[in-house]
């Protein structure tokens, strides 16, 4: 079976079909869901739908482009929960934000986050745009901590962490312009691989353009097993039991 580890059912593009679009998921050998926190103001749909379904997991934590959103409950409140896997997506986005303060101020709550996982031993789900150098430092200053770098960027750097962390790869890898990736991806150990979507963005090829969906991840699968020079029913042993290892589902 295959684990979609980082996906947004509980964004307001799933609202009216959300159940069609996990049964499609199911039929196409799609088992097990992970929602990661983003948005703080979904945080109680992603909660609703992993005590509906008993494939649906949840994340808690702060996008580190809604830091003014943060709330200290927010995470202790449902940290506890016996579907919360994970804390994220957490991490730094500078893509978004240019401002030196700005940036300072994603830094100190991701560290925040970051001691919160530790506490409560939970893996993080980290979210890296345009800031891999701070990241990989922050990273560093915590040698306990474990998780996925969500989207893997392709940075080398990253790769220094694979005794710890894992590897989410999603649809970016079926992309044609997917180069910088590709030539990265053979250096990833196995054990470190992870099946995403990000949906319903980053929708994998040949549905570039529409909304993405758990389902899609067949794509991904299916574009690791030929880099690997595996089967895909390989694909899918090998990434879900890392899936299984990281989050404990």
């Amino acid at each position: 079976m295959i684990i979609d580890t980082h996906t947004h059912l509980d964004n307001v593009k799933f609202i009216d079909d959300v159940d069609e679009v996990i049964k499609r998921a199911e039929e196409n050998n799609v088992k097990k869901f992970i929602i990661p926190a983003a948005d703080p103001k979904d945080l109680k749909r992603a909660i609703e739908l992993s005590e509906k379904y008993n494939e649906i997991y949840f994340g808690v934590g702060v996008h580190p482009v809604d830091i003014d959103k943060y709330e200290d409950n927010l995470l202790i409140d449902y940290i506890k929960h016996p579907k919360c896997v994970a804390v994220g997506e957490i991490g730094l986005d500078y893509y978004w934000v240019k401002d030196i303060k700005q940036r300072k101020k994603q830094q100190d709550f991701f560290k925040k986050q970051i001691e919160i996982a530790l506490k409560y031993n939970k893996p993080i789900i980290v979210h890296v745009r345009d800031a891999t150098e701070d990241t990989y430092k922050i990273i560093k200053e915590y040698p306990e901590i474990k998780g996925v770098f969500h989207c893997f960027n392709a940075a080398h750097q990253l790769l220094d962490f694979s005794d710890r962390f894992y590897y989410g790869i999603g649809g970016v890898i079926t992309f044609k312009n997917a180069r910088k990736l590709i030539e990265v991806f053979p250096k990833i150990p196995k054990e470190r691989v992870i099946i995403e979507t990000d949906a319903p963005y980053l929708t994998p090829h040949p549905f570039r353009g529409k909304r993405n969906e758990p389902m899609y991840t067949i794509y991904v699968r299916d574009k690791i097993a030929e880099l690997w020079n595996i089967m895909p029913k390989e694909v899918e042993s090998i990434t879900t039991n890392n899936a299984k290892r990281l989050f404990g589902i």
